[in-house]
Formats: structure tokens, sequence, C-alpha cells
């Protein structure tokens, strides 16, 4: 009877939805299988990318192991040392239509100075890559290097943090940046290593990422905006904060450190406007007497003793002559 009424009246209870999922980097990705695609593939495709020289002996150290990880997949992987090129190549064996792709990835990590056992990585169906362009960034060499080391850090501790708090494997090496990981940590590598070469400190998306860590976890907050937490960031005075350590203080501690500063210019100046106000009643330097008679004055130093037989000579010859 109470189903009946409720159709009658046209009342619909509130269904969650099938479709709805709450935290959709949560989901965990199918295994694709053999079983998945049994007809395989009927076109060939391969991809291939060029190594610097001084790669060439780890890889040819290593590749062994990297055929034998894509031969299980398999993809037929070659190393020309005379040309400097990786290829990788389907066979008839493979039945996964994107491990090319995943393939094509890793060599091009190999290429980029990223050791086989992250490069690796690469094939899992939750891991990704992306190659980070920062050169193009900036025009200015030596401010690209300066911010390049920023994203680096103090004994590689900025780079270890981005990796602790985005699950990502990040390697800076010359003018580009190799994350690997999960997809929602490659965005926020791509993001860091943009803003540091906006002259962004990475110190702010650090932090801003640890704020969301702990909110996440609070299950009031996950369907709330996040905005009012997370700092404001101004651009103004950045490096001068960071290196003076004025950054990591609390407000109480940064007023007064302003305020000490302020009252030492203070005296300073009141100091300087004192001796400048006693300038005109200073007495000028008198000319000093020697034990010689010897009269100093601005211009000619006179002798009075030589001046005095001089004129003794000059009455005696008169008195000669009269």
């Amino acid at each position: 009877m109470s189903d009946d009424s409720d159709s009658d009246t046209g009342v619909n209870k509130p269904v969650k939805s099938i479709l709805q999922v709450d935290d959709a980097w949560a989901l965990k990705l199918p295994e694709f299988r053999k079983e998945d695609n049994p007809h395989k593939l009927l076109e060939e495709s391969s991809f291939a990318t060029l190594f610097p020289r001084y790669r060439e002996h780890y890889l040819r150290e290593c590749w062994p192991l990297v055929q034998k990880s894509l031969d299980e997949h398999g993809i037929n992987a070659t190393l020309d040392v005379i040309e400097g090129s990786m290829t990788v190549r389907t066979t008839a064996k493979m039945w996964d239509p994107y491990i090319i792709i995943k393939a094509r990835d890793m060599i091009k990590l190999l290429s980029r100075s990223v050791p086989y056992e992250q490069a690796v990585r690469v094939l899992q169906d939750e891991i990704s890559s992306d190659i980070i362009k920062i050169g193009s960034l900036l025009r200015n060499r030596e401010k690209f290097v300066k911010r390049r080391q920023r994203l680096i850090g103090p004994n590689g501790c900025t780079l270890k943090s981005i990796e602790l708090l985005t699950g990502c494997y990040v390697l800076v090496q010359g003018q580009t940046v190799a994350a690997l990981g999960p997809y929602k940590g490659l965005q926020q590598v791509r993001q860091i290593s943009e803003d540091t070469m906006k002259n962004i400190h990475p110190i702010y998306n650090i932090k801003a990422l640890m704020i969301k860590r702990e909110l996440a976890r609070d299950p009031k907050l996950r369907s709330e905006n996040w905005e009012r937490f997370l700092p404001k960031f101004s651009g103004k005075n950045v490096d001068k904060l960071l290196a003076s350590g004025e950054y990591f203080l609390k407000e109480e501690h940064r007023q007064a450190r302003r305020r000490k500063e302020k009252t030492q210019k203070q005296e300073e100046a009141s100091k300087l406007r004192e001796e400048k106000r006693k300038q005109p009643f200073v007495p000028p330097e008198e000319p000093k007497v020697t034990n010689n008679t010897t009269v100093s004055t601005g211009k000619v130093d006179i002798d009075i003793e030589a001046l005095r037989k001089k004129v003794n000579n000059a009455q005696k010859k008169r008195k000669h002559k009269l």
C-alpha cells in the first residue's frame, strides 16, 4: 500500500547514482590481460629515440634487462650504438595495444639519465611519465640556472620533499625535468616545475600540498572548498625572506624583528644628523710650531733663525760701505 501511494503521488526518493564516484583518483584501473584481446594486433608500430654518448656504457650494461622486461609484453627492443638510438617495435605476440606507448616512454626516460630500476615502472598500468621542458621558459641563462637549483634545493632536500608529497620519482637533468609516478602526482610535479621557472619558490607549492593532504583526511572537509585554508602567495621579496629565514618565522616574530631593524636605522640616522649639526662649531686646526722654530703655514715654511742671520749680514755690509 505504501509503495502504491508513493508512486501515485509522484514523489521520487533520492537514490545515489551508480555512476557517481566520491574520489575518482582512488579508483584502480582493471588489469588488461591476454584474454581481453585474443585476436592480437594487425599492424606493426615502432618508436625510436636518440641518447647522448655518455649514456652508452650504462645502456650496454642494462640492455639485457630492458629486452627481458619488454619481451614479456611482446615488444622487441634494439640498441644501435653506432647511430646512438633505441628502438621499440611491436611483434605478433603483443596483446596490449597501449604497451607500445609505455615502451616508448621507457626508452625516453632511459635517454634522460633515469635508471633502469625506475624507468621499468612505467610499464605498470597505474604509472605514467612526463618530461617537462623547462629550458624554453626562460631566456636568461643565469636566472635559469638559479631557479633550476632552487627546484633541487640544498643537498636535494626540496626535490626529495616533492617526491614524498607527490609519490613520483623526479630527476632534473639539463633543460628538462623527468617525472615518473601516478597521474595526479605528475600534474603536481609539472605545476611545481613551471611555477619555479616563473619565480614562484617551490616551498609555496610544497606547503599547499601538505595542507591539502591534512584536509583530505578529514571527512567533513572533503566536499568543501579549500581555498580559505590554502596560503595566499605574493611574489614580493620572496627570495629575500627565504634567504634571511624570515619566511619560516611566525607573524609575531616577524613584526618584532622588523621593529628592531627600524629602531636601529633610526638611531643611525639620528647620529648622522647630530654630526652634521656639530660641524660648523668644530674649531679649525692651528699650525703646529716645531722645536727648530720653524713655523708651518698653509703655503710656505719660514725658518726664523735663518732670516735673522740674513738680516744681520745685510746690516754689517751697509756699515762697511759707510
